[in-house]
C-alpha cells in the first residue's frame, strides 16, 4: 500500500472466470468442493461478521495442491470500493484483547529480524502498530477504509496511509518486517501482494502473516459452516498451500504455527449468532450471569496460522 509500484509489478485487474488457477500453485485443476454462494448482506465486507458459511461465490479446490479459493472472484473495484467503506465497532470495543494478540505476534516478529522498521498492511484501527510503537518500532500502517485509518491516525497518532496496497507510496527496501495479520486471505491475486511485500522489504527483512487454515482439523469437520467461510474471504490456504505460494514468490518458510486471537468471552459466545441467535444470547447471559463475560478468552482451535518468511537467497 503505498508508491509508485506499477514501474515493479502490474496492478491486478479485474477478477478471474471460473476456469481461473489456483492462486497458491498455478494449476488449472480446480474441482468443486463446497456450495457456498450467497450475497455479502447489509454488513458488506467489515473485518467481522456473524454470517457463516456464506462467501461471494462457490468454493473450488485445487487437486494439485489443496488450495481453495472462490470460483469466480469479485472485481478489484469490487473489492476496493467495499473496503473503503468498511467500518465496525467490534474490534474498537475489543482493544484489550486486540493488544494482547498484537504483542504475541510482535514476540514472534522480533525472534527473526533485529531491525526496528515495520510495516503493517491492512493495519485496521492501529492496534499492532501502536503496539510495535511501544516496543521500540518505526511504525507505518496501511488501511483503505476510511473509518479505520482515520481513528488510527486521529486517536493513536499514527502514520496510515488510506489507500490500497498497489497505491500506496512505499520505497524499495524500507522495511525490516511486513505484517499481513488476516489480509492474504482477502486478495484475489495474492501472488502480486507477496511481489509487492518483496519490492518494500529490507534484504534480511521477514514478512508475517496471520490467517485461517483451511487444511486444519475444524475447518475440514465443519466444512461450509466453518466461521472462516465469510463474504470476506476470498481464498482458503492450507499450511501447505501457502508455503507453495511462498516459495513461488521467492520466500522461505521460516516458521509455521498457531495463532490464537484473544478476545473477550462476550465476543466469542456472541459470535454464535452466526450459527443461532438463541443459543449466543443464552451463552452471553449465562457468561454475564457467573462474572465472566468480560474475561479475556484465547482459546487455540488451530484453525488460524501464524507465518513468518524471509526472502530466498
Amino acid at each position: 500500500m503505498r508508491r509508485g509500484y506499477a514501474d515493479v509489478v502490474s496492478k491486478p485487474g479485474d477478477g478471474t472466470g471460473p476456469d481461473a488457477a489456483c492462486a497458491a500453485c498455478g494449476s488449472s485443476d480446480l474441482a468443486p468442493h463446497l456450495r457456498v454462494s450467497g450475497a455479502a448482506g447489509a454488513e458488506g465486507l467489515i473485518p467481522t461478521t456473524d454470517r457463516f458459511g456464506s462467501a461471494l461465490a462457490d468454493i473450488v479446490r485445487c487437486n494439485s495442491c489443496g488450495h481453495m479459493q472462490l470460483a469466480r472472484m469479485p472485481s478489484e473495484a469490487q473489492l476496493a470500493a467495499a473496503y473503503a467503506e468498511a467500518a465496525s465497532d467490534d474490534y474498537v470495543e475489543e482493544e484489550t484483547g486486540q493488544r494482547a494478540t498484537a504483542s504475541a505476534d510482535l514476540a514472534r516478529v522480533e525472534r527473526w529480524t533485529p531491525g526496528r522498521r515495520l510495516l503493517d498492511v491492512g493495519c485496521w484501527v492501529g492496534f499492532l502498530m501502536a503496539q510495535a510503537r511501544d516496543r521500540g518500532w518505526e511504525v507505518e500502517g496501511i488501511e483503505p477504509s476510511e473509518f479505520a485509518s482515520r481513528r488510527a491516525r486521529e486517536r493513536l497518532g499514527l502514520d496510515v496511509q488510506t489507500t490500497d496496497l498497489f497505491d500506496a507510496r512505499l520505497e524499495p527496501g524500507a522495511f525490516d518486517a511486513v505484517v499481513l495479520g488476516d489480509v492474504l486471505e482477502h486478495f484475489p491475486r495474492p501472488a502480486d501482494v507477496l511481489d509487492r511485500v518483496a519490492f518494500t522489504l529490507a534484504p534480511d527483512g521477514v514478512v508475517f502473516l496471520t490467517l485461517p487454515d483451511a487444511g486444519s482439523r475444524v475447518a475440514r469437520v465443519m466444512g461450509a459452516r466453518w466461521w472462516s467461510v465469510i463474504p470476506t474471504h476470498v481464498q482458503y490456504f492450507t499450511r501447505g498451500s501457502l508455503a507453495t505460494l511462498l516459495r513461488r514468490r521467492g520466500f522461505e518458510p521460516l516458521y509455521i504455527g498457531t495463532a490464537p486471537k484473544a478476545f473477550s468471552v462476550r465476543y466469542y459466545l456472541g459470535r454464535l449468532s452466526g450459527y443461532s441467535h438463541g443459543i449466543a444470547d443464552a451463552a452471553v447471559g449465562g457468561a454475564e450471569a457467573v462474572g465472566v463475560a468480560d474475561r479475556l478468552w484465547a482459546p487455540d482451535f488451530r484453525d488460524r496460522m501464524a507465518v513468518v518468511a524471509r526472502r530466498a537467497g
